[in-house]
């Protein structure tokens, strides 16, 4: 793509640099209004200073990526109610050591989750579970949302259902999706663990705690549920005469006319060869009378509040169920290849309907700022890539980035590393994509599957170098900001310290991989 006018270049740049500027600086002195109006306000100036037109604004917006988004956070609300982060609880506390085994632990989950649940999906599900598991052990919160939204990216390489860019890759290079997942799981693999080095390098001091477990991940997620269960289970098995009739009980020895307030105690008189005797005898106290106190069973009375409570568990039981097999079914057809936002939001339509009630409770959880923020990103990128910037930039640099020799790989992945830090990583694969495949192809049909393999590579852990390189890490930082009992803010310069020399360290690494398959 050529370059534009001068005043239509100068235009869309400083539209993109409003955008970016208020994405970074959400509270700058003089303009505090948000990311998501920030974001808005790079999109309405492409417009009013016609870098593009209002239909080619409408059409840049990705709908299947909102769609997606939207269906996993919805989904992901229905998780919770299904208590799927108590479970997740476990599995990450259980004989856990502190705050060193917890980040590895997340490390892996996380990566593990986005490989096969999407990274987006992933860090929404997990973001507040992490917070609340991080504040009940008196740790840190930021290494683990490091942990959390690094990992779920590098994870996310492994697969083409992982991401977004991936999917665009797996569809336009026609790579089968176990070669995919062949080619890049070495890499994936060594990524994750190296990854997790580098944040315990960096934040070894901050994650001992006082606590030499990390118990109670459980209990604080569910502790208001636990006390009313643990009330519930005290009071359920209580003998209260209150509830019976007279001549029940009067039919179980019950000395009406007692005044003293106290509850009697009931014996079954035996005879030696141990046969129960006919009728029931009280015992008040200090008694010879041999015999075993009545167990409630053995009465034959069940109040009609116990049959309700047993119909309500056995109802909540089933509704659990349910949830997860739809969210496993989800999962299935996103591993079968089958339309990722569609998926997802049917899924989130199927428990809508399957939870029989109003769903505004629950769509009200959904954070509708981010969607807006992806919708003005998506329109302000593509303004600035028709300013011709991007391409003119990879037009220069391609004759130095052939994967056939050691240098134009480094190059190649520079130049990745830079467009998706700077127009994101989907809008990077969807520029670079044929020309990389092209240039590759012309070296061998293996030296083009390498160039693909390559570019979901270096275009997904990208995302890990500054807080705008991908969704996953803006996921994990909105989440964490608007949580209401344990918000956090992650800057981008708290991000950036660690993002930046992970990035290139984890990218180089896998890069000799990936060239060595």
């Amino acid at each position: 793509m050529a370059m534009e006018p001068t005043l239509k270049v100068v235009l869309g740049t400083a539209s993109f640099a409003v955008f970016w500027i208020l994405a970074v600086f959400p509270a700058v002195p003089f303009l505090p209004i948000g990311r998501t109006a920030g974001s808005l306000l790079g999109a309405m100036l492409m417009v009013l200073f016609n870098v593009i037109t209002a239909d080619e604004a409408y059409a840049a917006v990705d709908l299947p990526i909102l769609g997606l988004l939207f269906g996993t956070m919805v989904v992901s609300v229905y998780l919770e109610r299904a208590d799927m982060f108590r479970h997740l609880g476990a599995l990450l506390s259980w004989r856990c050591h502190g705050g060193k085994d917890l980040l590895v632990r997340v490390c892996a989950v996380s990566a593990l989750a986005s490989a096969l649940f999407t990274n987006d999906t992933c860090c929404v599900v997990l973001t507040e579970f992490i917070l609340k598991i991080a504040r009940q052990n008196n740790l840190p919160p930021k290494p683990f949302l490091l942990a959390l939204a690094s990992s779920a990216n590098i994870g996310s390489a492994a697969t083409p259902i992982g991401n977004p860019q991936n999917l665009v890759i797996a569809v336009q290079s026609g790579i089968s999706f176990g070669e995919f997942v062949f080619g890049i799981l070495p890499a994936t693999l060594v990524g994750v663990v190296m990854n997790a080095g580098i944040l315990l390098c960096l934040y070894w001091r901050e994650l001992d705690s006082d606590e030499k477990k990390c118990g109670g991940a459980i209990d604080v997620v569910q502790d208001v549920a636990t006390e009313v269960v643990e009330e519930e289970d005290v009071t359920s098995h209580r003998f209260s005469p209150a509830t019976m009739s007279h001549p029940r009980r009067r039919q179980l020895g019950l000395d009406l006319d007692a005044g003293n307030g106290e509850v009697a105690q009931f014996y079954e008189p035996v005879k030696p060869d141990g046969k129960v005797l006919d009728g029931m005898h009280q015992r008040r106290g200090g008694g010879a009378m041999k015999g075993v106190a009545v167990k409630e069973e053995y009465c034959g009375f069940h109040s009609v509040d116990e049959k309700e409570e047993a119909m309500e568990e056995w109802k909540s039981r089933l509704w659990k169920t349910c949830v997860y097999a739809i969210t496993f079914g989800m999962l299935v057809a996103l591993l079968l290849g089958l339309n990722m936002s569609w998926s997802a939001i049917t899924a989130a339509l199927a428990l809508i309907v399957l939870d029989f009630k109003d769903a505004r409770p629950c769509l009200e959880k959904v954070s509708y700022p981010l969607l807006l923020f992806f919708c003005g990103m998506f329109i302000t990128v593509d303004g600035f890539n028709k300013t011709g910037i991007p391409s003119t930039f990879w037009e220069f640099m391609e004759p130095y980035a052939r994967i056939d020799t050691p240098t134009g790989i480094v190059i190649l992945a520079l130049v990745i590393l830079l467009l998706s830090n700077v127009a994101s990583n989907v809008p990077t694969v969807l520029l670079l994509g044929a020309r990389v495949a092209a240039s590759a192809a012309s070296i061998s049909p293996a030296a083009e599957t390498n160039a693909w393999l390559i570019l979901a590579w270096v275009s997904t852990v990208a995302g890990n170098l500054s807080l705008l390189g991908s969704a996953a890490n803006l996921i994990v930082c909105e989440q964490a900001r608007r949580s209401q009992q344990f918000g956090y803010t992650l800057s981008f310069f708290s991000h950036l310290q660690f993002g930046f020399p992970a990035t290139l360290i984890v990218t180089g690494i896998g890069l000799l991989l990936i060239k060595s398959n």
